[in-house]
């Protein structure tokens, strides 16, 4: 029975347009909160009371704060969904408590370092995967996009002649970016030499669409020929764009900027006039002359 229950929910979840990941992430909790239940010889959902969820919440030899908030998180669906469809007469869930996680200060890339990047990326930028990953590098230090946001960009999805790009985000949530000219005229450059007009936009030597482990090895190797101390990925790169773009734009323009959530309980994102965008482009200190 709970097994069908659980299905159901994720299904559900599906058609409320809940992303892969997080369908990915509820299935793991799922599984887990089932063999705990297993353990406890519980077979029906309406045996499991509140002491039971908060046992679960800390079961399995202590795990770490990210697992137990992610446990409450689908907790709460999940009993949403089973009241929701009067399965059970009320969440009990609800007042499962989020674990505190110590907030830090997100490391990022000095104006420094990064000009120091761009100049490596630059001076190799005579061949094909020497343009992509040249044109990696700004994308992800001026624009802050996310991992799976760039690996997933398509040809089609960019347009040089505008200055815009179409991309996609976390949630199925899709909005366009404006292009710094100085980026328009490499992928310009690139996409002559790509020689096709769909299809993924960041591609592989063996012209498949890139992978996060192609990224890391970019990373990898570039942090080592510089000396860079600092791990380099994606999240950093978001990070200093993030930092450096307040520095000029301030956090409610960087907000819309990087498509964050102005309030931390809605979905609804703010989309950023073009022509203001385009503006405040202009004074990022990534993209100026100096800096190239």
């Amino acid at each position: 029975m709970l097994h069908r229950y659980c299905s159901q929910f994720l299904a559900y979840c599906q058609l409320a347009d809940f992303s892969a990941r997080s369908i990915q992430a509820l299935n793991i909790r799922l599984n887990e909160f089932k063999a705990f239940l297993k353990s406890q010889r519980i077979r029906s959902v309406k045996k499991i009371n509140y002491q039971h969820l908060i046992n679960f919440v800390a079961d399995h030899k202590d795990p770490s704060i990210h697992v137990r908030k992610s446990r409450v998180w689908t907790l709460r669906q999940f009993y949403h969904f089973l009241t929701l469809h009067r399965i059970i007469p009320e969440n009990i869930a609800t007042g499962i408590p989020y674990p505190k996680i110590e907030k830090t200060v997100p490391q990022f890339l000095t104006q420094e370092e990064y000009k120091l990047l761009i100049r490596h990326f630059t001076t190799r930028a005579d061949s094909l995967m020497g343009q992509r990953n040249l044109i990696i590098i700004m994308l992800l230090g001026t624009l802050g996009l996310r991992t799976q946001t760039l690996i997933f960009l398509n040809v089609e999805d960019i347009d040089v002649r505008y200055g815009l790009v179409w991309i996609r985000e976390k949630g199925n949530r899709q909005r366009h970016m404006v292009l710094p000219h100085c980026i328009c005229k490499i992928i310009q450059s690139y996409l002559q030499s790509l020689e096709r007009k769909k299809g993924p936009f960041l591609l592989s030597k063996r012209k498949k669409r890139i992978s996060p482990r192609t990224l890391q090895d970019i990373f990898r190797s570039a942090a080592d020929q510089l000396g860079i101390e600092k791990k380099l990925h994606a999240r950093l790169f978001r990070h200093t764009a993030a930092t450096h773009l307040n520095k000029v734009a301030g956090i409610e323009i960087t907000q819309q900027i990087l498509g964050h959530s102005r309030r931390a309980n809605t979905l609804k994102y703010a989309h950023l006039n073009p022509d203001k965008y385009a503006v405040y482009m202009k004074k990022h200190p990534f993209i100026n002359k100096e800096a190239l």
